[in-house]
């Protein structure tokens, strides 16, 4: 190892793949127990549900129109750009972290820490958008079988007399509980979800086709191109799920081959589904009327006179949207955990239950956190700050393809990116365009939240580095 030195080497210092490997041994392992179909479904369980029940109405009321498919095309490329670079790093790097581990592999240690705390915003305000959904999904449900819970107890401070989002917190609870038991039982569970919420996507097609009404994708562009970009930026929220498959890499039986068949497979399967149920939804309903609800699935059924169905599409997205907290709560507990193992988090959070071989006080403290945050903040301005980050997260993990393919062409890369350095180049201009396109709001916020993770970095993270400690 190299010494102290400047203040230059430390902030760019990078981990050999040998010693991010050796983070998976001894006392801070985690369990291999994951397979290639259960990391399939690990990515669609968390890529369909908040998606396809909850933002397509956002973003076709608000932005796209009856163009939102053509944002989900752009969303998609984008992603399966990312998904190529993602793939690569995972199977030559198969630890926990996702591109905080693939930044420290290539970029150095500042970046991995900007990239942890980019992802630490990202899971932790998806998590509580994706509660925020299921609740909606659940006061629907249960106003059907007549069982209305009050406002005060299903929405946030201010909106519709809400005090608190008490679904919300109880369902974050609850799958917090499952995943500190192990992460087989967990993927088990997701697994027989994932395969429900399937059928209930495919039912919804299936009916509304025979409902669509041409007319109502006339004017197709009513916000114009623009419109559609910005949509795109929107709906990307949609697809976050994938890469949180990257995040199981340290717990899969055989990563060289199981890593880029979860990641890419569950990302075509969910593209496909997105476009069909988004021109089905603005085919049944005038794009305008899904501005009036949190369920706009559910509510295209009702509008066509399928109560039924909607009960049944209720009932489905309740269960998706569960899949989806389940993928995104197990991700951003192994992000944390990776930073605490290195020292830039405090330590106590990289504790593996000796029996269970879980980070159990990296999944409280998740868990308490976006308890919080889903019963008290508004659904749509934590969508855009998730996307910002995803797409800097993407950004980052292509760059880092391309350093790695310069400076160590020779390392074992059992999947390798096609057409580099086209692919990573590709990704990195969709994800630019993607973040340009999002309110100047929520890139104010984004920066902000950097800084505020930049003072804690220099203040705490680069004195408890345990690179830092080796190398004096």
């Amino acid at each position: 190892m190299e010494g102290p030195g400047s203040l230059r080497q430390r902030l760019f210092r990078t981990k050999t793949i040998a010693e991010l490997k050796e983070c998976c041994a001894g006392e801070h392992a985690l369990k291999k127990a994951i397979g290639p179909i259960e990391l399939v479904f690990f990515g669609i369980g968390a890529v369909i549900g908040t998606g396809i029940f909850v933002i397509t109405g956002i973003a076709a009321a608000n932005y796209a129109g009856p163009a939102l498919v053509i944002s989900f095309v752009i969303s998609g490329a984008a992603c399966l750009f990312a998904a190529l670079c993602y793939a690569e790093f995972a199977t030559m790097v198969p630890v926990a972290g996702s591109a905080y581990t693939y930044s420290f592999a290539s970029l150095g240690e500042i970046w991995a820490w900007i990239i942890g705390w980019d992802l630490i915003l990202e899971y932790s305000v998806s998590i509580a958008v994706v509660a925020v959904g299921w609740s909606g999904y659940m006061a629907s449900f249960l106003a059907g079988a007549g069982l209305a819970l009050p406002p005060a107890f299903t929405n946030p401070p201010g909106v519709d007399g809400g005090i608190l989002n008490v679904p919300a917190i109880l369902i974050i609870a609850l799958i917090t509980l499952l995943l500190i038991t192990g992460v087989k039982g967990s993927a088990r569970v997701n697994t027989l979800i994932v395969a429900v919420k399937i059928l209930v996507v495919l039912f919804f097609i299936a009916i509304g086709i025979g409902y669509i009404d041409t007319a109502n994708w006339t004017p197709f562009l009513p916000f114009g191109w623009m419109g559609v970009i910005t949509g795109a930026s929107i709906v990307f929220f949609a697809y976050i799920g994938f890469d949180a498959v990257s995040t199981a890499a340290e717990e899969v039986k055989n990563p060289e081959r199981d890593l880029p068949i979860g990641i890419i497979g569950s990302l075509v399967i969910c593209t496909i589904l997105y476009i069909a149920v988004s021109a089905v939804l603005t085919g049944i309903v005038p794009y305008p009327l899904l501005a009036q609800t949190s369920a706009p699935v559910a509510f295209a059924l009702l509008q066509i006179g399928v109560p039924w169905g909607a009960e049944l599409i209720s009932a489905g997205a309740v269960l998706g949207i569960t899949s989806v907290m389940l993928v995104l709560l197990y991700g951003q507990s192994r992000i944390f955990f990776a930073m605490a193992r290195d020292g830039l988090l405090p330590r106590s959070f990289a504790t593996v239950h000796k029996t269970l071989r879980t980070p159990v006080r990296a999944s409280l403290l998740v868990g308490a956190v976006t308890a919080v945050m889903a019963s008290l903040l508004p659904l749509e301005s934590m969508a855009e700050l998730v996307n910002i980050g995803t797409l800097a997260a993407f950004i980052i993990v292509a760059a880092g393809v391309l350093v790695l393919r310069r400076v160590h062409p020779d390392l074992s890369r059992p999947f390798r990116v096609p057409l580099v350095p086209l692919i990573p180049v590709l990704c990195i201009l969709f994800c630019l365009g993607l973040i340009l396109a999002l309110p100047t709001i929520t890139h104010l916020r984004f920066i902000v939240w950097l800084a505020i993770g930049l003072v804690l970095y220099f203040f705490y993270g680069i004195r408890h580095s345990r690179y830092a400690e080796h190398a004096s």
